[in-house]
């Protein structure tokens, strides 16, 4: 091999090696993808209308609620509203992202609903949403996790807790005639 060869070779090399350190190869467009993040909150405070978004982001900050309270009303018809606010590191540019809710009280993930969330403005960075969870499909006094997700990526996650009543059961058990077969005297 030549001097003129191997300088080439080795001009070359440090060409690629360069554009790699600074984004231009092959793996910068999944770093770009996967450079999307979000911060979660979850308040119930009633959110002021009128406010810029680093004012409302301050606002849902200080206001953030860990533990969610249910309503009031029928134990069997109570359910927990709160104001979720997502906040992007860049605008999401989709049509949609996904709010994925988990029970982790005993451990693992178990799955319990989603949540689409529909875009119309793909410019925008943060998104404030109203949430309900419903009884029976959300149990009192449990702990949560709900992770935001965009094509299936999740870029956010938030821990949290439901706190209720349960509901109170009496112990004891009656069945009429019909259920235990006793027939009638005449």
């Amino acid at each position: 091999m030549t001097r003129t060869r191997r300088r080439t070779d080795l001009g070359l090399f440090l060409v690629l090696a360069a554009a790699v350190t600074v984004g231009l190869g092959p793996d910068a467009a999944p770093a770009e993808a996967g450079g999307l993040k979000a911060t979660v909150y979850l308040t119930q405070a009633k959110i002021p209308g009128g406010m810029s978004e680093k004012t409302m982001l301050g606002f849902a900050r200080g206001h953030t609620s860990k533990l969610l309270q249910e309503s009031d009303g029928d134990v069997k018809a109570r359910k927990w509203t709160a104001n979720l606010v997502v906040s992007f590191n860049r605008p999401v540019d989709d049509m949609e992202f996904t709010v994925l809710f988990y029970d982790v009280n005993d451990g693992p993930r178990r799955f319990i609903e989603d949540m689409s969330t529909m875009v119309s403005n793909r410019s925008e960075k943060t998104f404030v949403q109203r949430i309900n969870l419903p009884r029976p499909t959300f149990k009192p006094n449990r702990q949560m996790e709900l992770v935001v997700t965009v094509h299936r990526e999740e870029v956010g996650k938030l821990k949290f807790g439901v706190v209720g009543e349960e509901i109170k059961r009496s112990g004891q058990v009656s069945f009429s005639d019909e259920e235990t077969g006793a027939r009638k005297k005449n």
